[in-house]
């Protein structure tokens, strides 16, 4: 659901082929090579072509790629997410599509919203918009949450987020887990999972909380369109 970019160092060269299916397609998970000659016979677009040393190749999101070295080569590629309002878009359709597949979202899209809450301006109306709503849907759900596990008699352990710590995942359905953890011991390490999966697990767990719910009501507060002047 990002863009990525891939550049080669090489001496040699490297061989793109490039396809477009749909970015909710279910083939889009584990590891595997495309039967060149089917795809057509299926009207899939196929793109080939060679990157040459020093060549930058620019994939738009959905585009599914293979990259085969045309002998030893170097390359590198990076995701990005220019921040704009179709990226998002994007972006959250894929994660909430991984979460229905319980396929792991490389990208923790509540955390980075609330991140992108804390540290950027938008100008940009509908981007705004998008990211306030689902500001607004994360916030009610983790205060709904907490309030539901008081009400309960559950203790609530204050456990913070230390700067650059990894964001969480459930350890069952691999969906990102957010200010709330369940945690459990298990032979030496600690297993992180969400409410739902916990809710179905006979077990006693040690629930921890990473960020006060005024915080978060405070970021939500501070973020504001920023229009240009004009």
């Amino acid at each position: 659901s990002f863009l990525s970019l891939s550049l080669s160092l090489s001496l040699l060269s490297c061989h793109f082929i490039l396809i477009s299916l749909s970015p909710l397609s279910s083939s889009l998970a584990g590891s595997w090579w495309p039967v060149l000659e089917e795809l057509p016979q299926h009207n899939i677009p196929v793109y080939r072509f060679t990157q040459y040393r020093g060549e930058v190749v620019f994939i738009n999101p959905g585009t599914i790629h293979w990259v085969q070295a045309n002998g030893v080569c170097n390359n590198i590629a990076w995701n990005t997410g220019p921040p704009t309002a179709h990226q998002f878009r994007m972006a959250w359709e894929r994660y909430q599509w991984n979460k229905l597949q319980k396929v792991r979202s490389i990208v923790p899209m509540v955390h980075l919203t609330w991140n992108m809450a804390r540290r950027i301006r938008l100008n940009d109306s509908h981007f705004y918009w998008q990211v306030r709503s689902l500001l607004e849907s994360s916030l009610a759900q983790t205060n709904l949450l907490v309030s539901h596990l008081k009400k309960a008699g559950i203790p609530i352990l204050w456990h913070g987020r230390l700067a650059g710590e990894s964001a969480p995942y459930c350890n069952d359905c691999a969906e990102e887990v957010f200010n709330v953890l369940f945690v459990l011991s298990h032979r030496g390490e600690y297993l992180v999972y969400c409410h739902r999966c916990a809710s179905s697990m006979r077990k006693t767990f040690t629930v921890l909380q990473q960020y006060d719910i005024e915080e978060l009501k405070d970021i939500l507060a501070m973020f504001s369109l920023h229009l240009p002047e004009t």
